[in-house]
């Protein structure tokens, strides 16, 4: 280790930088036990916080990315750079980032590289945060990390090493930050010589708030939360005041905690005033503001932040037409983690999505799908445009994506005008790529169709299959209770609903007794205050309690709200009666969560639960909140629950 860190030392005097005593004290003294999943750091109570340079003995695997990568200094072509000092003047360099931030792929970014030999230092470092953007893997590595050996890349690095103790302190930080994000080889003599240099500038005290967040950022993918200069950086950066912040120093911060600083809550204090700020700055941020800061808060768990979350939903209302697809990602993650829709956000949605429904990248669509879904907003524009693409995009779709947007479509039970030409293009997806599909998938989305009145039939016979079974119980969320239910009512659907089907059936070890559980389930409870409202209508109806029954568990696994029991001649039998039984009534008492949330549609759950239940002779007799909601008193009530249970029997008087 010692000989490891002193040819680091020897390193840093060969390029010309001045190494501080407290550096050479640092490589002759032990250094600090390593921790888990972090790098080693010098004890910061010993020394001058020293530069990753230095002090690091291990490599995050952050910085492992496929193929072999090359140090920096070998990548370079020797001989002496052009100078970074000159700038473009301004209407070329306006034309530069437009057109950078234009490009599609990291070749169109090297051509144009090519084409402007005389870069400014900031659009240089614009140059590798726009590399990242288009080459990042999912946080996994680069797409194709040949494009660090391009020769006008390199060209770029070695222009930033020789100017880089003359370049602005931001610059310094944003080029470090974003040759992090290209994962170049930490130990590279670059990456040395923008450290060291970061770590002067930093010891002065004068970087502004946006290059502490930048250096805190990049000193986390080198080394973690422990490493002395993030806590360096970030104790200078508690002591700045957040009331005096800026919109994008605000974003900067959140962006630099959302990314791994917060771990166990070391800057709750600092988040805690700056969500105070962002409060109080909501209804004037822009649409990047927005989605930053509403992404961050989903990363950061701040449950507590609701009314920041409202406001910046409201704000989110301005902006629908201008967010690009990961900010309207980003903005409906957040509003389905905090449980929140806002009426004016969905009309917002309603007017736009029909506009990008062809064109707006996959996730996004899949987002909006998700976003409708769980709030329970059965969108007729929204659904019959995103139905409509599906025929033509399928195929760009993965296989989670296509799930999810058909099972929003099931969960809220709404069937597009154009149904037979999308569960076409299902089936011709499932047929196409059903290797593709996780056993997870595949269940959710076959049981989506049945909620809809459809039955891929070819598939359900895989579906009940010993060997699906086994790759269900393999796959990591296994056999819970949910995908049992699912499978038990997969199974009924074809059972009841398609004679004809003489495939393999599901068998009894993974059939479930009843769909009502807590949490996740196939039937929603009767709400409580509307139950009791019904029972005391009965009551005065029938005469008794005793002619009811509340909450039966079915041999059919469904719960009935409320049964009676009529023999051959229509007369009401007491509910513990069992022979003679000749009708059976099943109450449907439906309060507003059993229906789309601005509508009177039944969900998809609710609406095959009563299908099935006529199929298997049942009398279903629905009470909806918004009929019974209407009554003003007790006549009124036995009035109309008379003519709803009983409406060709005629009495009169009670």
């Amino acid at each position: 280790m010692a000989r490891t860190l002193a040819l680091r030392l020897h390193l840093l005097r060969h390029l010309g930088a001045q190494v501080p005593s407290s550096l050479t004290a640092c490589a002759a003294r032990p250094l600090c036990s390593p921790r888990p999943h972090t790098s080693t750091v010098c004890s910061p109570t010993r020394s001058k916080i020293c530069p990753r340079a230095v002090c690091t003995i291990t490599r995050d695997p952050l910085f492992l990315i496929a193929g072999s990568v090359r140090p920096h200094q070998e990548l370079l072509t020797r001989g002496s750079g052009q100078s970074l000092l000159h700038h473009l003047t301004s209407e070329k360099d306006r034309v530069f980032s437009d057109r950078l931030s234009s490009s599609t792929s990291s070749q169109q970014v090297l051509r144009l590289l090519r084409s402007y030999p005389d870069l400014s230092s900031g659009a240089a470092a614009s140059v590798l945060h726009r590399l990242a953007d288009l080459e990042q893997d999912d946080g996994c590595g680069l797409k194709n990390p040949q494009l660090l050996s391009d020769v006008a890349l390199n060209k770029l690095c070695q222009k930033l090493e020789q100017d880089s103790a003359v370049l602005e302190d931001d610059v310094v930080v944003r080029a470090l930050l974003g040759f992090t994000r290209l994962y170049l080889d930490p130990w590279s003599r670059l990456v040395v010589r923008l450290v060291s240099e970061s770590q002067e500038r930093l010891d002065l005290e004068r970087l502004s708030v946006e290059s502490l967040c930048g250096l805190s950022r990049a000193l986390l993918a080198l080394e973690g939360p422990e490493c002395g200069m993030v806590k360096q950086a970030m104790n200078q950066l508690q002591n700045k005041d957040p009331a005096r912040w800026s919109r994008e120093e605000l974003v900067s911060v959140y962006r630099a905690l959302a990314s791994g600083l917060n771990e166990g809550g070391r800057y709750l204090e600092l988040l805690n005033e700056m969500n105070a700020q962002a409060l109080r700055q909501a209804q004037r941020m822009d649409p990047v503001a927005v989605s930053e800061i509403l992404g961050a808060l989903v990363t950061l768990e701040q449950t507590q932040a609701l009314p920041l979350v409202i406001a910046l939903c409201k704000q989110a209302v301005r902006h629908v037409p201008n967010f690009t697809d990961a900010e309207l990602t980003a903005v409906l993650s957040a509003l389905m983690y905090y449980g929140h829709s806002d009426h004016f956000f969905v009309e917002a949605l309603e007017r736009h999505v029909p506009k990008f429904a062809f064109s707006a990248h996959a996730e996004t669509i899949t987002k909006v799908m998700q976003y409708f879904g769980r709030r329970r907003i059965c969108s007729m524009p929204v659904f019959n445009a995103v139905a409509e693409s599906f025929v033509y995009r399928a195929e760009e779709y993965t296989t989670w994506q296509v799930t999810h947007q058909i099972v929003a479509l099931g969960m809220l039970g709404y069937v597009p005008p154009d149904a037979t030409r999308l569960f076409r293009k299902v089936e011709s997806v499932l047929r196409a790529r059903y290797l593709q599909f996780q056993p997870r998938a595949l269940l959710d989305l076959l049981h989506a169709c049945t909620l809809l009145q459809r039955y891929p039939l070819n598939f359900v016979s895989k579906v009940f299959s010993p060997y699906f079974m086994q790759q269900l119980q393999e796959e990591n969320s296994g056999m819970d209770r949910l995908v049992l239910a699912q499978l038990t009512q997969l199974y009924m659907t074809v059972k009841l609903e398609c004679p004809f089907y003489h495939g393999p059936w599901l068998l009894p070890k993974f059939r479930v007794k009843s769909f009502l559980a807590p949490g996740q389930s196939l039937e929603t409870q009767v709400e409580a205050q509307l139950y009791n409202a019904v029972k005391s209508g009965l009551m005065d109806l029938l005469g008794a309690r005793s002619y009811f029954a509340s909450k039966v568990l079915t041999p059919y696994c469904y719960t009935l709200d409320v049964e009676i029991k009529l023999d051959e001649e229509g007369y009401v039998l007491p509910a513990s009666h069992l022979d003679e039984v000749h009708k059976r009534i099943a109450l449907c008492i439906d309060g507003p969560r059993r229906f789309a949330a601005n509508s009177k549609n039944l969900l998809g759950k609710e609406a095959i639960k009563q299908r099935h239940l006529r199929i298997l002779g049942y009398d279903v007799v629905q009470i909806p909140f918004y009929e019974f909601e209407k009554l003003k008193d007790k006549k009124e009530v036995v009035e109309y629950l008379h003519k709803k249970i009983f409406p060709h029997s005629y009495r009169l008087s009670w």
